[in-house]
């Protein structure tokens, strides 16, 4: 049996934070958590991991040592054309939502996934 886990996550602001992933992973706030320093995540259908994010006084000073990977096409095999296109649509989304596009990654001439910033300048990508 799995341990269940939550990902830790600091914050400038976390209930802005809280909110962006919310939209990029389908995420809903984690019922009764009320906290005016953090946010928690969860997902709806009770089968990913939580994400908390707590106030730091401190930004964010290097690179991530882990971020997290925006899956939104699914598991191979796939038509090539259709995993482009969703992808760039998540994109778009999450651009619109605050993130930044950072570059592509092409591997053999197909897109592999694209690097973004979060709204705090967190890396992640979109695959």
């Amino acid at each position: 049996m799995a341990t269940h886990w939550t990902l830790g996550c600091d914050a400038t602001d976390p209930h802005a934070l809280a909110a962006f992933w919310a939209q990029a992973l389908g995420y809903v706030l984690e019922p009764g958590y009320d906290d005016p320093d953090g946010a928690s995540l969860v997902d709806p259908d009770g089968v990913g991991a939580a994400i908390s994010f707590l106030r730091v006084p401190e930004g964010k000073s290097a690179k991530n040592r882990m971020h997290i990977d925006v899956r939104v096409a699914g598991e191979p095999p796939w038509d090539l054309a259709e995993r482009e296109r969703l992808i760039r649509a998540k994109v778009e989304e999450l651009q619109g939502a605050g993130a930044t596009h950072v570059r592509e990654q092409h591997y053999d001439g197909v897109l592999g996934h694209v690097v973004m910033l979060d709204p705090e300048g967190n890396e992640l990508c979109v695959a």
